[in-house]
């Protein structure tokens, strides 16, 4: 699928913003594992713009907040497993609601069941390639448990986005 300039430009602004917001939440002393701030404009991305865009800035954005902040960090391997995780998270979300006209809130927890499935999947990849040895609830507690207040702020969060910036619409339809 091809990306006109307007959905270009709209993804290079999630991604800036996705830079930015981890940035934000740490200097007022949250966590990015626990609020998940990337994820957010990730999600905005393809629910506002189009199931690419949401890919596009879901690969771009962790690659792109290393080089510029160290963050995610390279060891343990979590940029690896973000760029897949948020690429999922962009392109599912997209599908869900723009093409397959789905409510939001469906979309959304389809999108993080769909990433998460992703991190795991990327997370037992890294594992065995790096040969790190890891307690067996430790990854279940850091893909879900860990993230759940960001997963909830982006349930509560994410719908009041969109449908303020696209206007009222059915549960804020695209």
């Amino acid at each position: 699928m091809n990306l006109s300039h307007g959905r270009m430009a709209k993804g290079a602004l999630f991604i800036a913003l996705g830079v930015l917001f981890p940035q934000l939440f740490h200097l007022v002393g949250f966590g990015g594992p626990v609020f998940l701030p990337m994820h957010i404009p990730v999600l905005l991305a393809g629910l506002l713009v189009c199931p690419i865009a949401g890919l596009y800035v879901g690969l771009i954005t962790p690659i792109l907040s290393y080089f510029l902040t160290g963050m995610p960090p390279m060891s343990p391997p979590i940029l690896p497993i973000m760029i897949f995780e948020l690429a999922i998270y962009g392109l599912v979300a997209g599908v869900l609601y723009r093409k397959l006209k789905l409510n939001i809130f469906v979309s959304l927890i389809g999108a993080m069941i769909s990433g998460r499935i992703m991190y795991g999947f990327v997370l037992v990849i890294m594992l065995n390639i790096f040969a790190i040895q890891l307690p067996p609830g430790l990854t279940l507690k850091a893909a879900i448990l860990t993230g759940m207040p960001g997963m909830l702020i982006q349930l509560t969060f994410i719908p009041i986005l969109v449908k303020s910036l696209v206007g009222g619409l059915r549960d804020v339809k695209p």
